[in-house]
């Protein structure tokens, strides 16, 4: 019986919680139609937005005409509402003889997009995101004009994915501009762009951006599923959508892709992945993603493939010693010193003669100290930042090595798996790396190699039963498919990536036509040419 009681009273104590979030819900206003006398429309403006200062009403008169202009400080340009619209308002205006709305639509506010709204909550939307509202005594519609002109971030270099032969702009925190960088390089019709809005409370517009024939369907309709399925008071960034439209929640490797070079996402467009891009960030995300894919920089595409796929390979090798370089320490020294060549045991074991801990807790202290000396160095302004880092890093060291509290072999092995975790060109994996770090270190201090080996086979497992919008996260390694082989440890040249990803595009997959090799004239042309001459 108490059983029953203690359900009811959660019920009931549910319901009581889901009207208190109705009642206090700061959603969209009511979709009520406006009123004919413009005055209660002020009144009403003046209500919801509680007389905020940067909210501007002008007032106009003339003749039979009445009404008021409202637009909001700082999202709308000034300069264009004083100079090209209310001027030009005026001299209409005083031409006209009857109060019509209809002829004030058609001819008198011919300044950007000109169109007519009949409720409150289009009123809030337009005018929230910089249009101009005209309200007209006597009509329960109003005008909106589009006068956007907020301050905007010029287009500048970007910060976190340096290129040392393509492309110096990035994306900005505007999105308008950042569709422009990308239509500029796509001048095709079939890029298309669809924006909604989500966020009870911001309204952030978010664009999806894919190319038609060359995306999959099916991939497209799930984006859009899944951003429609969001319900929530504000979208701040693009790190927002991310982790809600993610397949799997609880793992440390991404499954969404985010880039701030407008060239990168180009590709991806080209090779039919789905860009969505958040009004107020300068980071756009991708999908699908797979695991290769955070190990290809742009720099791979601007070279020679050899030199490329040579360093594409050292990255993933670099990759692998930042989650394993401490667990092999522990491990060979803990358990298996057996595998330890003679001279470097005697010379491992002379320099941890007189430190006090553990191979793991030492381990673990200068892994610790190593991420707050990071973490400081981000965080602190840029100019400071490197220098903490640095020599917080060199002082801390040496002196931890004098004072005997670690030796100096750790703080070799230590320096080395940084060094090979900076080499991870996606920041999102390296975070990754950092994590899985200190699980394999603690399975090692357990286990020795055995315990290594486990956490890389759970960690392989785990990487194979991961999904990005349905594709496979190990593709086109697990499951294998050899004809999509062109583009990931080896980068096949230019001339030879002549199909797009074919587990990503199901449309036009062919991007590069026949006999592209480079090479001299055959010989016919050549003996041609000899005899004209």
């Amino acid at each position: 019986m108490s059983i029953l009681t203690n359900i009811l009273k959660k019920k009931q104590k549910k319901r009581q919680n889901d009207n208190y979030r109705q009642k206090q819900d700061p959603g969209k206003p009511e979709n009520l139609p406006l009123n004919r006398d413009y005055q209660e429309n002020i009144t009403r403006i003046k209500g919801e937005f509680g007389d905020s200062t940067d909210i501007v009403f002008r007032e106009i008169r003339f003749s039979k005409v009445k009404g008021f202009v409202v637009y909001v400080d700082g999202l709308a340009d000034n300069k264009t509402i004083n100079d090209f619209f209310l001027q030009a308002l005026t001299e209409e205006l005083e031409k006209v003889e009857i109060n019509s709305f209809e002829w004030m639509l058609d001819y008198a506010t011919g300044l950007g997009s000109v169109q007519a709204i009949e409720n409150w909550d289009k009123v809030y939307e337009y005018l929230l995101s910089g249009n101009t509202i005209i309200f007209l005594d006597g009509y329960n519609q109003a005008i909106s004009v589009e006068t956007k002109g907020w301050e905007k971030r010029a287009i500048s270099e970007p910060s976190t994915e340096l290129a040392i032969r393509g492309p110096k702009d990035s994306f900005t925190e505007t999105l308008r501009t950042n569709t422009a960088l990308l239509r500029r390089r796509i001048k095709s019709p079939n890029l298309w762009l669809e924006t909604i809005k989500i966020g009870k409370v911001s309204q952030t517009d978010i664009g999806i951006m894919y190319i038609k024939g060359i995306a999959n369907e099916k991939i497209v309709a799930e984006v859009k599923e899944r951003l429609n399925r969001i319900n929530i008071d504000s979208i701040i960034g693009s790190g927002y959508i991310e982790q809600l439209i993610e397949d799997q929640a609880w793992t440390s490797f991404p499954t969404t892709f985010h880039v701030e070079r407008p060239d990168v996402v180009t590709s991806h467009l080209l090779e039919g992945r789905i860009a969505l891009l958040v009004d107020g960030t300068p980071f756009v995300v991708t999908v699908p993603a797979v695991f290769i894919q955070f190990f290809q920089a742009p720099d791979d595409y601007y070279s020679r493939f050899d030199l490329s796929s040579a360093i594409r390979f050292l990255r993933i090798l670099a990759f692998f010693i930042a989650i394993m370089g401490p667990a092999l320490y522990i491990a060979a020294t803990t358990f298996h010193q057996e595998m330890i060549p003679t001279t470097m045991a005697i010379a491992i074991a002379a320099q941890r003669e007189n430190v006090p801990f553990p191979a793991f807790v030492e381990a673990l202290i200068m892994e610790v100290t190593f991420e707050i000396l990071r973490e400081a160095g981000l965080r602190l302004p840029r100019a400071v930042g490197q220098a903490v880092s640095i020599v917080g890093a060199l002082v801390i060291g040496q002196a931890a090595v004098q004072a005997g509290f670690v030796s100096p072999v750790m703080v070799i092995v230590v320096s080395i798996t940084a060094i090979a975790n900076f080499s991870t060109p996606s920041f999102a994996m390296a975070i990754a790396a950092r994590l899985i770090r200190f699980v394999l270190m603690i399975l090692a201090t357990i286990l020795g190699f055995y315990g290594l080996m486990l956490g890389l086979m759970f960690m392989t497992i785990h990487l194979c039963s991961l999904r990005s919008f349905g594709i496979p996260y190990m593709m086109p390694l697990a499951p294998f498919n050899i004809k999509n082989q062109q583009d990931v440890i080896v980068r096949f040249p230019i001339w030879a990536l002549k199909n797009r990803p074919m587990f990503i595009s199901k449309g036009n997959i062919v991007r590069t036509g026949e006999n592209q090799k480079p090479g001299p004239q055959n010989e016919n042309n050549q003996s041609g040419t000899k005899g004209d001459q």
